[in-house]
């Protein structure tokens, strides 16, 4: 039996820095501006000795939404010149080479060591299945029961036919820890993916994202899911730069 240390900061949105035993991975970068004058993972931003650490660095991106992607992560390239990009196909940029690399949904591609799986959303882009280190990390990118309080009965009918269709293809994956949207803006219905997700996927540990500044809501979260007496952890978020320590034994 092994103990593998994962360390992972919230920097907002989607966005985390996850740092395992040999890589460093970066998820949908949003807001660049710092709280202090030093940009650091421990207040949401990334700065040159969070790059210069001796491991492997790869960058996500699963949509070109601007609270999902930052042209600002290729200015990284001064700090470390081997730095990989997996970039969803909807993003578009002017130099393209062989440390940059385009997906669609259901790729399969293995680089310096990792292996990474394409999934479908349920808005632009892809989510993210991968395997680094032993461990297993799902980012759902924009992936979510998108039930909106003020659509109609056939859009959010057609909203929740094209969610279920795409967490069908996800059952059976091991996941160790997922990360996924817990959006307030849908009001009641803010629960509904993430429910449905963790009852179908069964993650050991799941990540709220996509709740901007309201932290409460991933405490409400975990909440509803222990009323339900789920067996998957839920991470409870209170600020910006936050860091957790997950210990996961295989």
């Amino acid at each position: 039996m092994m103990n593998y240390d994962v360390k992972i900061n919230y920097l907002y949105n989607s966005g985390y820095f996850i740092e395992t035993k040999n890589y460093i991975l970066i998820f949908d970068y949003y807001i660049d501006i710092s709280t202090s004058y030093i940009k650091s993972i421990s207040n949401g931003t990334i700065g040159e000795a969070d790059l210069k650490k001796n491991k492997k660095i790869f960058v996500f991106c699963s949509h070109s939404h601007k609270d999902h992607f930052n042209p600002v992560i290729f200015e990284w390239r001064s700090f470390r010149q081997d730095i990989n990009y997996i970039l969803s196909s909807d993003i578009q940029i002017c130099d393209v080479d062989e440390k940059i690399y385009f997906v669609e949904p259901y790729a399969d591609l293995t680089i310096d060591g990792i292996h990474i799986k394409t999934y479908g959303s349920t808005d632009i882009g892809v989510s993210f299945y991968i395997e680094v280190d032993g461990i297993t990390i799902f980012h759902a990118g924009d992936l979510n029961w998108w039930h909106w309080w003020d659509e109609d009965k056939a859009y959010n009918e057609k909203a929740e036919k094209d969610f279920k269709g795409e967490i069908d293809k996800l059952k059976g994956i091991e996941s160790d820890i997922a990360f996924f949207p817990v959006d307030p803006r849908l009001k009641e219905s803010y629960s509904l993916g993430g429910e449905y997700f963790i009852k179908s996927v069964n993650p050991k540990i799941f990540i709220p994202m996509h709740f901007g500044d309201n932290y409460e809501i991933t405490r409400l979260f975990a909440k509803h899911i222990e009323r339900l007496n789920l067996p998957t952890k839920i991470m409870k978020l209170d600020y910006r730069g936050q860091e957790m320590r997950i210990e996961l034994n295989s």
